[in-house]
């Protein structure tokens, strides 16, 4: 029996190892720097950046989805999926679906004229899982970011 539900204060600790293990996948167990105080505080603070839903079993969580908002100059609202996570020995059985079903039912219930997200290229079976959703897969834009020491250093010459 799996739940869909909204996440809570009270799951980050087992979403937040979800993502360290979604870390390990992703052969970047040390970029993890993000901890349940900061979650903490970015989703039930004063002024909430990200919200999630976790798929639960008797187990506990073995699955999240965590989005937000934002918006684009082109289209207006926009929902960002930033993680889909399913626990290693539960994939493909279905939760992912159920996950991104309900991530889809928000995005189209909060009226957004996009719904995005990222897979990295190497990942076959997330490429292969999102055509089948349907998915556009972009391969024309270009990821662009600073991390954190960058941020800092940024000198606006």
């Amino acid at each position: 029996m799996i739940n869909i539900r909204r996440g809570t204060i009270d799951d980050l600790p087992q979403v937040h190892a979800l993502i360290k293990e979604l870390a390990v996948y992703e052969k970047a167990p040390d970029e993890v720097t993000n901890t349940v105080q900061d979650m903490h505080w970015d989703g039930f603070g004063e002024n909430p950046i990200f919200k999630f839903f976790v798929a639960e079993t008797k187990e506990g969580i073995v699955g999240i989805a965590l989005y937000y908002m934002a918006y684009s100059t082109w289209k207006g609202k926009m929902l960002f999926l930033e993680d889909l996570i399913v626990t290693e020995r539960l994939r493909r059985g279905g939760i992912g679906k159920m996950l991104f079903n309900a991530v889809a039912r928000e995005a189209k219930e909060i009226g957004a004229k996009r719904m995005k997200w990222q897979v990295l290229d190497w990942n076959e079976p997330a490429i292969a899982f999102y055509k089948k959703m349907g998915a556009n897969l972009d391969g024309e834009w270009i990821n662009c970011n600073f991390n954190e020491e960058q941020i800092k250093g940024y000198s606006a010459n």
